[in-house]
């Protein structure tokens, strides 16, 4: 009986609507999320943590019904956090050796909200160490395989989250996108994932990668799921003093308007031809389509300098880096490595040497050479510029249209251990994703069905700063287009 409740309630609005009504419960829900969790941990490696004790936390919600009282637009929900975001007396490694004993006193403001809507935490999901990948394969735990082969990667830096949304563990995850991390991963694995505006969600509690460029991100398997988790969490927070204080749009209301009737949407030339492989493009091409019948207007729009923005990118973010992670050095918090006699410097060393692996010393390195005396300016300040230029060419593009257009990824999920021997590479599977963190404007994967060999594929829209409801609106005009077809789970239970 459970079970069957469970296959009629796959997204986040049906749940926290039945377990409103009573039709079943917040306890009934988590058992079943926390069976799939390990099912799909000892397949996939998704999580770090696997929480029992949300049980618990079930159980209360129920008991807050019983009494009468008033439950949140999350109840009973099912949420899957990444582990670089800190939850109170709940491990969060940032999947690095360094902080593998890490629990937090405190917990982010994101998941603070979500719990206040009632939603419940189940897990803490793999991811690159620090969000530093773009494929799940830096983690001290061991890498995250893709839900729907666990031959090719889950993507990075959030797969962890991607995997547990794909196999229906939880409808709802949370995730960190410093340059993709989030919509990549999404599209890997047949989802939405989504990216505010920076400064749109508060990033109090969030393990610092790259400041400037960092941002929390939601993914699901539906717009109003999306919208749902961004009502709850949206808003100023004075404990991050990079958080917008405009009024909060609500996002939900962005449903109500699936008619993309007078909407002009511009398609970025340097990103959408030569380097994609034939199904992207083909991708591409039917949702031009789907735009077009949809009412939409597609246009093509040129963005000269985005051509660098993966070379600037991966100048500001490891020289941000190199700043953020100086932090870690055994003296106050995290493992300290060496004996007790050994002095500061031995053991700072130590630590480190022992404590980051291969991809996080090689962006410390990165930066730190960027930020040197007498390589900043021929560098990082030269990056710097560059971002600016970039912004300067999607604000005059953004006058034309209302939303961009691009691949999420060049190609589909690639194998696991396929680009482990060339960072090059590797790095360059960002190229669609990193002008949005660059800018600071909300961006979104959408999935558009199957590439090669049967993987899923996604495209990226990106809107103006502050106009990210108008991602959900396209969302779900192609949601509403694509039925059953839009994003379905990778796996039966």
């Amino acid at each position: 009986m459970l079970r069957n409740i469970m296959e009629s309630m796959e997204f986040a609005h049906q749940i926290a609507a039945a377990v409103q009504a009573g039709e079943t419960t917040a306890e009934s829900v988590v058992t079943e999320a926390l069976r799939r969790a390990q099912l799909v941990q000892d397949e996939h490696n998704a999580f770090i943590t696997i929480i029992d004790t949300a049980i618990e936390q079930a159980k209360a919600v129920d008991a807050k019904r019983a009494a009468g009282e008033t439950l949140g637009k999350l109840a009973g929900v099912p949420v899957v956090i990444k582990d670089n975001i800190c939850t109170k007396g709940v491990l969060t490694t940032a999947a690095s050796k360094i902080l593998s004993n890490f629990v937090p006193p405190y917990t982010a403001t994101v998941v603070e909200r979500l719990e206040l809507a009632d939603a419940i935490v189940i897990a803490k999901a793999n991811l690159d160490e620090f969000g530093m990948g773009s494929g799940n394969e830096n983690s001290a735990f061991g890498p995250a395989s893709n839900a729907w082969d666990t031959s090719r990667v889950a993507g990075g830096s959030s797969g962890g989250s991607a995997v547990a949304v794909a196999t229906g563990v939880a409808p709802i995850a949370l995730g960190t996108d410093t340059g993709g991390s989030v919509r990549q991963p999404a599209a890997y694995n047949g989802i939405i994932g989504f990216k505010p505006t920076y400064g749109r969600l508060s990033r109090f509690g969030v393990i610092a990668y790259a400041s400037s460029l960092d941002q929390v991100g939601v993914m699901a398997r539906s717009s109003e799921d999306i919208a749902l988790a961004m009502d709850v969490m949206a808003g100023h927070d004075p404990q991050d003093s990079t958080s917008v204080v405009d009024d909060v749009p609500a996002f939900s209301a962005a449903l109500d308007d699936a008619s993309l009737k007078g909407m002009k949407i511009g398609l970025i030339e340097e990103l959408c031809g030569d380097g994609n492989s034939e199904a992207t493009v083909a991708a591409i091409e039917k949702t031009k389509a789907q735009l077009t019948e949809l009412g939409a207007e597609v246009v093509n729009v040129s963005l000269p300098n985005i051509r660098y923005a993966i070379s600037s990118y991966y100048l500001i973010a490891p020289a941000e880096a190199s700043s953020n992670l100086a932090r870690y050095d055994g003296m106050i918090y995290g493992n300290r490595q060496g004996e007790d006699s050994l002095g500061q410097a031995e053991s700072m060393m130590l630590t480190r040497g022992e404590g980051f692996g291969p991809e996080v010393k090689r962006r410390i390195l990165t930066g730190s050479y960027a930020l040197s005396a007498g390589y900043y300016d021929a560098y990082y300040g030269k990056a710097l510029k560059v971002r600016r230029l970039i912004a300067d060419d999607f604000a005059k593009a953004f006058e034309d249209v209302d939303i961009m257009l691009t691949p999420t990824a060049p190609s589909p999920a690639f194998k696991i251990g396929e680009k482990t021997d060339d960072p090059l590479a590797s790095y360059l599977i960002d190229i669609d994703t990193v002008a949005a963190n660059l800018v600071g404007i909300g961006g979104m994967s959408v999935p558009a069905g199957k590439a090669e060999d049967d993987m899923p594929c996604g495209i990226q829209i990106l809107a103006p700063v502050m106009k990210d409801e108008r991602l959900i609106q396209v969302a779900r005009a192609l949601e509403n287009a694509a039925g059953n077809d839009f994003s379905p789970l990778a796996k039966t239970w």
